[in-house]
């Protein structure tokens, strides 16, 4: 057991008792984080500062999987919530609370698509009600889809983690890939006026190119299907009313979370009011969809976003970033190890097979080294509006330590004698 993680390591022992993973979220698991060289359990953060339960501070760049867009704790957000509790308005009441339609407004004004707004909890809610009132309004089954949207069934039909979903769902569902409009269109005439939507991440790790999303916005109005953006890590982040904004495509309906509430539960499917108001003939209600603690902590969050130059700062911040890795990996001759891209609001640098190395030995030895250096990094950089200028020296320094020794270790054949731990199979989504 590795005394620098020794509470974490107990913790967890006792927590694969009580969880199949060990934990509720895949990406914050052992799956995610080796075990024995991480910290898998968190005391307290503040800012852009967060210190697990054995003491050790890091500086954050993961962000609670890129919701946290104003920092741990930020005190605007802290007030309305504490406000909210002392005033009576939270956080679940048996009638509507005002602040739903506040918020509501608030998304109305900030989303080109959003005239009219449903809320959930989390992003899966608000995929599946989107596929769900394109299938109603379109009278089709059919699914096209390009990213990661979620857990549902219809979402992980296509993928190996279609363990338990019924071969007739399965059957429903076809993924096309970013950038290549022939492939959707293939879909389009395989299942020639079958198919209810297009779901699509506008983007991730590589930028549209050649129109790519006006193609695809195109392809939807030719052929009848309802075009659905997942903006959940775009939204908030890109721009303040998401890729859509960013890009100037207009979907029909889109689906935000992240960076809405600034870390309280909260998603929204903004859409065509001609779209959304079928929603009353279909069954897409939850309990907590109109909880007012997170609709609190919203109404800060965005009302924050139009105020101050959030999304400039975290920008700057991440295009210094990005260039910086961009500079590092090439220097040290790890072009082919680490795909490195992304907005300069989420910077990306990925690992992967190469140079003779596997991808899960050069994930969990470069981890174990930025977590003893004191930086929780996970391959996507959700940077803050607190993250500051010094935050990001810092990174790039550790940077410029670590991928010369990795570079070392590849061309020595020394990297699995390393490893202070074993390394996981794990999924490499990023939510």
């Amino acid at each position: 057991m590795s005394i620098r993680y020794a509470t974490s390591e107990l913790l967890l022992r006792e927590a694969l008792e009580l969880f199949p993973t060990g934990t509720q979220t895949m990406m914050k698991s052992a799956v995610s984080f080796p075990a024995g060289v991480s910290p898998l359990f968190v005391r307290r953060a503040q800012g852009s500062r967060l210190w697990d339960v054995d003491g050790n501070e890091y500086i954050d760049f993961v962000g609670a999987l890129g919701s946290i867009t104003l920092g741990y704790n930020d005190p605007d957000v802290a007030a309305a919530v504490r406000e909210a509790l002392e005033t009576g308005a939270g956080p679940l009441f048996s009638l509507s609370h005002p602040l739903e339609l506040e918020v509501a407004r608030l998304l109305r004004e900030m989303i080109p698509c959003g005239e009219m707004i449903r809320f959930g909890k989390n992003g899966s809610d608000m995929t599946s009600t989107a596929i769900r009132l394109a299938r109603a309004v379109t009278g089709r089954d059919h699914i096209a889809m390009c990213g990661y949207h979620g857990w549902h069934d219809w979402s992980v039909a296509p993928t190996p983690q279609n363990v338990g979903v019924p071969k007739a769902v399965q059957a429903l569902s076809h993924t096309f890939n970013y950038n290549d409009p022939d492939s959707l269109e293939l879909i389009f005439q395989q299942y020639k006026d079958q198919v209810a939507a297009v779901i699509l991440e506008p983007m991730r790790v590589v930028p549209p190119q050649n129109g790519f999303l006006g193609v695809i916005r195109r392809l939807c109005t030719q052929h009848g299907a309802v075009l659905i953006f997942d903006e959940i890590v775009t939204g908030f982040r890109l721009a303040n009313g998401g890729a859509q904004e960013q890009f100037g495509v207009i979907p029909d309906l889109a689906v935000f979370a992240k960076g809405m509430a600034n870390g309280f539960p909260l998603s929204a499917l903004a859409g065509r009011q001609e779209f959304m108001q079928q929603l009353t003939k279909i069954h897409a209600s939850l309990t907590y969809g109109g909880e007012t603690l997170s609709l609190a902590a919203a109404k800060v969050v965005l009302e924050k976003y139009r105020r101050e130059p959030v999304i400039a700062v975290i920008k700057s911040r991440g295009k210094r970033l990005l260039h910086g890795i961009t500079q590092l990996v090439r220097l040290s001759g790890l072009d082919e190890i680490f795909v490195v891209g992304g907005d300069p609001a989420l910077p990306f640098m990925l690992p992967r097979d190469g140079l003779g190395s596997g991808e899960p030995e050069i994930r969990t030895w470069f981890l174990q080294e930025m977590f003893e250096r004191g930086f929780l990094v996970l391959g996507a950089h959700a940077l803050s509006y607190v993250h500051t200028e010094n935050d990001v020296d810092r990174l790039l320094a550790a940077y410029a330590e670590v991928l010369p020794k990795l570079a070392a270790a590849i061309r020595d054949k020394t990297l699995p004698a390393l490893l202070k731990a074993i390394p996981p199979h794990y999924s490499t989504k990023w939510r």
